[in-house]
């Protein structure tokens, strides 16, 4: 069983009122957890990965529980992400072990949810910064929740490390007027529309 010691997590909390028009009825929360634990395949080369995806499931349930949390409950959290990066030492592949723990996670806490988790991975040191995208939970052709969070920690990922991050929202971009399906139009039959 591989360790992915757990060194910090941190948390990142936004509440948007407007983005250049009129101040919303309602700010558009969007939130993040970032984990930095320890790369067990750091400088070496290790055929089979996959089965220690099993050993980060309880790290996305225990991030996922406080993203939450951070959210203020499960009300209307309509859209979520995923993003990974390895430090140097560590290879991009490494990062690809959060798609089925954090995706899990979220889909496992949020219900229904259906459409894929956006994700995006890459390699960085101390400091480095990394697009969460995000994506509506039921309907990926929602273009209102097309977006991301940057996030990056000034302290890792050390080179030893990899940084696991979980993203959520609650509503469309603030003024979304880009047509598209709307959040009313969702079917939430194939994850798509």
């Amino acid at each position: 069983m591989p360790d992915f010691t757990l060194r910090k997590t941190a948390l990142f909390v936004e509440d948007i009122h407007h983005d250049g028009g009129p101040v919303a009825d309602k700010p558009r929360r969007r939130a993040a957890l970032a984990a930095l634990v320890k790369n067990p395949f750091a400088g070496t080369y290790v055929d089979d990965l996959q089965s220690a995806m099993d050993d980060l499931k309880p790290l996305g349930l225990m991030m996922t529980d406080q993203l939450i949390d951070a959210m203020g409950g499960l009300e209307d959290i309509d859209g979520y992400g995923k993003a990974a990066m390895a430090g140097e030492a560590g290879e991009l592949e490494h990062t690809a072990l959060w798609h089925v723990p954090g995706g899990y996670a979220m889909r496992a806490r949020l219900g229904e949810a259906k459409a894929i988790v956006p994700s995006s991975m890459k390699q960085g040191g101390p400091g480095t910064r990394i697009d969460v995208p995000l994506g509506h939970i039921n309907a990926a052709y929602v273009r209102s929740h097309f977006d991301g969070m940057e996030v990056g920690l000034p302290d890792g990922p050390r080179s030893d490390e990899l940084l696991f991050i979980l993203a959520m929202s609650r509503g469309g971009r603030i003024h979304d007027r880009m047509g598209g399906l709307t959040v009313e139009e969702v079917q939430g039959e194939d994850g798509l529309r």
